[in-house]
């Protein structure tokens, strides 16, 4: 059977963008994140979240927890740019690993009187929030869990009188045995 040609563009494959978690092992040294930083911003990637400290003091290693979002076709190139930075020893996603932990560390600081004063106390025990600091006008609380729990406390707080928002971003692991390292 013979096709028919029409002046229409054949349709354009329309790919999912998902939300990763990538550990990037490196070299402990002065410049290292701004070059990681750099690939991201020179090529038009987004950075959601970004942790990253000195995990092996002796050799000199951090780890940085990068969440971005892509295709996965995206995903695949930032994943490849950064295996071919110098200072990278490993890049792991960890989405693609299997199942992992993700927490996230937030402190909230509330103002309010009466009854908004109740029910930020309320609201911040019912999340497992712990509190900080108090005094007759405000609070500053702590909470540690997903970034999903992080965003409804403060959507919560933001009714009661919420003032500031610090958040860490997420620091992430996969489940079981195996280490990245």
């Amino acid at each position: 059977m013979l096709q028919m040609k029409t002046h229409y563009p054949d349709a354009t494959r329309v790919e999912p963008s998902n939300r990763h978690t990538l550990a990037v092992v490196v070299d402990n040294e002065p410049g290292v994140l701004a070059r990681i930083a750099g690939l991201f911003s020179g090529r038009g990637y987004n950075i959601e979240s970004l942790t990253v400290t000195e995990t092996e003091h002796e050799a000199h290693i951090s780890r940085i927890t990068i969440v971005t979002t892509g295709t996965d076709s995206i995903i695949q190139q930032i994943k490849s740019q950064l295996e071919r930075l110098v200072p990278v020893h490993r890049v792991v996603d960890l989405t693609m690993t299997g199942e992992t932990v993700e927490r996230e560390l937030c402190l909230v600081k509330v103002v309010g009187k009466g009854d908004h004063r109740v029910e930020a106390m309320r609201l911040a025990s019912a999340f497992g929030a712990r509190t900080l600091d108090a005094t007759l006008t405000s609070f500053v609380y702590e909470l540690t869990g997903t970034t999903d729990e992080v965003e409804r406390f403060i959507k919560l707080m933001t009714a009661v009188g919420l003032v500031e928002v610090s958040r860490t971003g997420v620091a992430a692991m996969a489940r079981g045995a195996q280490g990245i390292m």
